[in-house]
């Protein structure tokens, strides 16, 4: 019988801090397809692929951290779980709390959580409060209310969360057989490029990979306060689940890209927009702040600064499921045709 995929708990179990004792709370998440891109790889003179973790039970990377974070949760006794969220992660901390039969708040920013985030996060049951402020004010609500009453935070802060996180590097070096050169990801919280330089090292230590890549971490432009060295109160921009302006893993990804020789750069929202359309005519529906490294990817091509015949990964973070608007806003109205196939045939060009 083929094997089929356990989660990330069960398939880096010796990787991560669990004992046979803690329940694991799964929805199989991880094992997402590692695409190979030859538009990308044409464009840039390199070996581009995009680990697609829109395929993730929820949609977006976030499982692989709640997986971890929510079954530690249980271990210990926890009865109830909160988060701020722009989207992501209240839908994933919904769905694992409802797995494990735990209460979950969900504190998002008044207005500004895409409507598919939104839909996952209360059908699978978790109680939604708006918090008149941004992500960052949410978040430090959610970090007093963690101190302060007898529930657990499941933000990135949480360092289950982190090390869950890290079975992408992991992933990612198992399909290819070694590191790549490059590694590239969206930041927002800054968990993720935290989390992957992680896994590498881990990685590196244990024997299983030679080499350590090349960490690039794309804020954007709007919604930069790592680039610019400064929090910012208002962050603005179309890429709703990097729309961060004081990320909580700041240092630690700082440090992160330093360490591998990499940075922290800003990419436009036109720049992202641009690689959105550019990955999903590859057949990869993914969300727009996913959309930030194939961006820096881009942008960093054009600069010069990649070796040519580099092995390029862009992690693509979530889904485009979860924010339709501009997929559909982006295509215009389809045409009204008769009922005709030589109407339909003219229409094509054929």
């Amino acid at each position: 019988m083929a094997h089929q995929w356990r989660g990330v708990i069960e398939e880096y179990r010796e990787h991560l801090p669990v004992s046979a004792s803690t329940p694991v709370v799964t929805l199989r998440e991880g094992g997402t397809p590692l695409v190979s891109s030859d538009v990308l790889s044409e464009a840039t003179g390199c070996s581009v692929f995009l680990k697609f973790e829109g395929a993730n039970p929820t949609g977006s990377f976030k499982d692989r951290g709640m997986t971890l974070a929510i079954s530690k949760a249980v271990e210990e006794g926890s009865k109830a779980v909160v988060c701020a969220s722009t989207g992501n992660t209240s839908a994933s901390a919904a769905a694992y709390a409802g797995k494990a039969g735990l209460t979950c708040a969900v504190l998002v920013p008044a207005g500004k959580i895409a409507a598919g985030k939104m839909a996952q996060t209360l059908v699978h049951g978790a109680r939604v409060l708006e918090i008149d402020g941004n992500f960052d004010v949410a978040l430090e609500v959610a970090r007093t209310l963690a101190e302060s009453y007898p529930v657990t935070l499941v933000n990135s802060v949480n360092p289950f969360r982190i090390q869950g996180q890290k079975t992408a590097a992991f992933e990612i070096c198992d399909a290819l057989g070694r590191a790549p050169d490059y590694h590239f990801t969206p930041v927002g919280n800054a968990g993720n490029i935290t989390s992957h330089w992680l896994g590498y090292a881990e990685y590196a230590v244990g024997g299983v990979i030679g080499e350590l890549p090349v960490m690039f971490g794309f804020q954007a432009a709007g919604a930069a306060p790592i680039v610019t060295g400064r929090p910012v109160p208002n962050p603005s921009t179309i890429a709703t689940a990097i729309r961060i302006g004081n990320p909580a893993s700041w240092e630690a990804a700082g440090k992160a890209a330093a360490d591998s020789g990499g940075e922290i750069l800003a990419v436009t929202d036109r720049e992202i927009l641009r690689a959105y359309r550019m990955v999903a005519r590859q057949g990869l529906f993914a969300e727009l702040a996913s959309s930030a490294s194939v961006a820096g990817l881009l942008q960093l091509s054009a600069a010069g600064r990649l070796e040519a015949g580099a092995v390029v990964v862009c992690v693509l973070t979530g889904h485009g499921l979860k924010e339709p608007d501009w997929a559909i806003a982006g295509a215009g109205a389809p045409p009204l045709l008769p009922a005709d196939p030589a109407a339909v045939a003219a229409e094509l060009g054929l």
